[in-house]
This record gives structure tokens, C-alpha cells and sequence, in this order.
């Protein structure tokens, strides 16, 4: 009897447990916008919530993720991952690079901007932004260019960088782009062109160009120093992804307002024992910020 009592108690703290998260949607202009909401286990929208944007391409539900999330809700600390749509409704699972792109680069910050006025609507006074890789960079534009009181803090994960250069073929590319740009098509679609990790993809002109053509305002490091808000900026020792990012983010950190961790056996997605490592950063960032 004692035993099934037991099972009976284990059951329902399991089953109380999973039902903490669950997908949300909202609508935004004529797409479905999804998210996984995790309340931390006896936490409210008031406690506070953890924003988390994926990188280019990827999802929410990706590895790095999903890991993130569990550790995070370990430390009771609740978080809304976000799916950005990239212009698909309801959009899972990651962007399949045959199918055309018609997304832009601030089409991220738009996106963040309605979860923020969610999270509002449901009484959060308190977000924290994180974003990785991609994510990071828009994350960080985001903060920048539409911060307000209910943003506390920001974190960025192996955030993207800008540079110029690239190659010629690319260069070719950007001109081709601009001169049908210049006859007012912003929506012709072009073949054969790169949009991140797709090589050969078809992309309107107006997506190619977002993406392709170097503006500061995409370049991370660049913007960290005019953030208001305090700031991790977590990096990867061995990422071959974003490439030399401790170098640009080091002079900057003053411990006041921009810090820095590296977590030095890590890759750019941050797996197993290495997500531990970042989020005990994450952590007692928190803890002050």
C-alpha cells in the first residue's frame, strides 16, 4: 500500500513537472509565431523569464537548446524559447535550405518584440534576453535599438560578428543583387546564392542583400559598448564558427556593464559538460543582474 502511495506521489510531481512547458502561439501580422514557455516549478510570469532566440537557421528545439532549457529549469529559472517564423507559418525544425527565402535580418527583432509585449501582457517585469550565434547578434540589435525597463539583462552566446571581404564570387553576387535592387525588385527571387550555412540557395534580393552586405549594426562587438543593459557575452574556446571573437570582445569587457566568460573546451553549440560550464556563468550573472 505504502508502495503504490509512493508511485502514486512520484507520478504526480513527474506529471505536475512536464506540464510546466508547453507551446505557445501568438499571430503576427498573417503568421503563426510558436515558442516553448517553461515555468520554473512554483514560479509566475511576475518571477521573471529568460528569452531564448536559436541561431540562423536552427530552431528551438535544437541540442544546444533543449540543454540550456533543462539546466536553466533546474536552477528555477523560467524561459520562453522562441521559433523564429523566417516567413514560414508555425515554423519547426530547421529552415530546408531548397525552399526560397524571403526573411530579412531585422525581421528577428520584430519577432523578439512581440514576445516581449506577451510576456508583458502576462505581468513579466523582468526579461532577460539570450540569444546564440545568429540569435546573439539579433539579440543584441534588439537591446540596443528597442530596449526598456522590462529588459534587465542580456545574454549572448558565441554572437555572430560582421566583417568585410568575402570572396569575389560573393562580391559579383552582392553587385548583381544591388543593380536589380536599383530597378525597385526587392521580391525577384536570384538562384544560386549563399544565405548562410546554404550555398546555392534562391533568396529574394531583398534577403540576399540583409544578410550578405556588411553593416556594422550586425556586427556584435561593434554594438556591445552602446548597450544600456548589463551584459555576458559567452564564448566558446574552440569555435570555428564565430572565429576570434574573444580578441574582439576582450577590450571591451569592464566588468560594470560588459562581461565576459570563455569556456575554454567548447565548441560553437556548447554541448554537454560545456553547457554546464556556461550556464553556472549564466548563473551567477544572474545573480547580481
Amino acid at each position: 500500500m505504502m508502495k503504490n502511495t509512493l508511485l502514486i506521489m512520484l507520478l504526480s510531481l513527474l506529471l505536475a513537472t512536464c506540464t510546466q512547458a508547453k507551446e505557445v502561439t501568438i499571430k503576427y501580422k498573417k503568421l503563426t509565431l510558436n515558442a516553448e514557455l517553461e515555468l520554473a516549478e512554483g514560479k509566475t510570469f511576475k518571477d521573471g523569464v529568460i528569452l531564448i532566440t536559436h541561431g540562423s537557421l536552427a530552431h528551438r528545439d535544437m541540442q544546444t537548446l533543449t540543454y540550456l532549457r533543462e539546466l536553466l529549469s533546474e536552477l528555477e529559472l523560467s524561459t520562453l524559447s522562441i521559433n523564429l517564423s523566417l516567413g514560414l507559418d508555425n515554423r519547426h525544425g530547421m529552415y530546408d535550405c531548397n525552399t526560397p527565402h524571403h526573411h530579412i535580418f531585422d525581421d528577428a527583432l520584430d519577432e523578439i518584440d512581440q514576445w516581449v509585449s506577451w510576456l508583458k501582457s502576462k505581468g513579466t517585469t523582468s526579461i532577460t534576453l539570450l540569444g546564440h550565434s545568429k540569435g546573439g547578434a539579433q539579440t543584441a540589435l534588439y537591446a540596443l535599438e528597442r530596449d526598456s525597463k522590462v529588459i534587465k539583462s542580456v545574454i549572448l552566446m558565441a554572437p555572430a560578428t560582421k566583417t568585410k571581404g568575402g570572396s569575389k564570387k560573393l562580391h559579383i553576387q552582392i553587385q548583381r543583387a544591388k543593380l536589380v535592387k536599383s530597378f525597385g525588385n526587392l521580391d525577384i527571387e536570384l538562384k544560386g546564392m549563399p544565405i548562410m550555412h546554404c550555398k546555392k540557395a534562391t533568396a529574394s534580393v531583398k534577403s540576399f542583400l540583409s544578410y550578405n552586405v556588411f553593416t556594422p549594426r550586425q556586427d556584435t562587438p561593434t554594438i556591445l559598448p552602446e548597450l544600456k543593459k548589463p551584459t555576458l557575452v559567452l564564448i566558446g574556446g574552440k569555435d570555428t564558427v564565430v572565429v576570434g571573437l574573444e580578441k574582439k570582445v576582450a577590450p571591451l569587457v569592464d566588468n560594470k556593464k560588459i562581461f565576459m566568460k570563455v569556456v575554454e573546451t567548447s565548441g560553437h553549440f556548447f554541448r554537454s559538460l560545456n553547457m554546464d560550464e556556461a550556464v553556472e556563468y549564466m548563473e551567477a550573472f544572474l545573480e547580481t543582474h
